[in-house]
């Protein structure tokens, strides 16, 4: 084969490798195929179902944002979500500032972090307690510490209930829950903030449960 011939079947087999496809992943320096991978988890995602962690933090379990957890879950599960339920009041939990898994195997450690590691949404929910979230679901967010930047990227939603009806009521709630989502680096996916609820009657008769429920077929 002289040299012109070999540069014509050369070439030709060039073309046909790029054409194919595969050099364009040789080009974007892609030949390993991470590439292909990525796609894959694209795609997943567009399926549109997610992994969700629903934690609450009031010590009554018939109480006004546990009925905002109850309809938000209905809704999510409608929609064929997994959701995952983590009623902090009732779990063995500890303060824990440990950077990794915590000394205390409470519950936080064994049923609820593997849970939020995987989880794709984390709804928190509380009574208004001093103008802020529970002491029970704060020791859950003050646990994710220990595995800060693992948590980057989720998407948030918040719910709470208060028997204050004034506008300024879930004012310094809400400043907390929105420099938590900056700080944490989630997408911040809508609240539901529930005035004059001080008993399961007077929340029975407003609109709040159904806005938990349509929040959870939204997602």
């Amino acid at each position: 084969m002289n040299r012109r011939e070999f540069l014509k079947v050369s070439c030709s087999g060039l073309m046909t490798l790029f054409l194919s496809g595969c050099g364009l992943n040789m080009i974007g320096g892609d030949a390993s195929g991470t590439g292909y991978a990525a796609a894959n988890n694209e795609a997943e995602k567009e399926s549109g179902k997610m992994k969700i962690a629903v934690i609450t933090g009031s010590p009554h379990k018939a109480g006004t944002s546990a009925l905002l957890a109850d309809k938000f879950i209905e809704g999510a599960q409608a929609k064929g979500h997994e959701v995952f339920r983590f009623n902090a009041a009732f779990k063995n939990i500890h303060a824990c500032e440990m950077d990794g898994p915590c000394i205390f195997k409470d519950d936080i450690e064994r049923e609820l972090m593997p849970q939020l590691l995987a989880a794709d949404l984390i709804v928190l929910v509380t009574p208004l307690y001093y103008y802020d979230m529970s002491a029970q679901l704060k020791t859950v967010i003050d646990r994710m510490h220990g595995r800060l930047r693992r948590f980057d990227g989720k998407k948030s939603i918040l719910m709470a209930t208060a028997w204050n009806s004034s506008g300024w009521t879930f004012g310094a709630l809400v400043d907390h829950y929105k420099s938590l989502v900056e700080f944490m680096h989630w997408q911040d996916m809508g609240m539901v903030l529930g005035y004059g609820c001080g008993t399961r009657r007077m929340i029975e008769a407003t609109e709040f449960p159904e806005q938990a429920k349509r929040l959870g077929m939204s997602i």
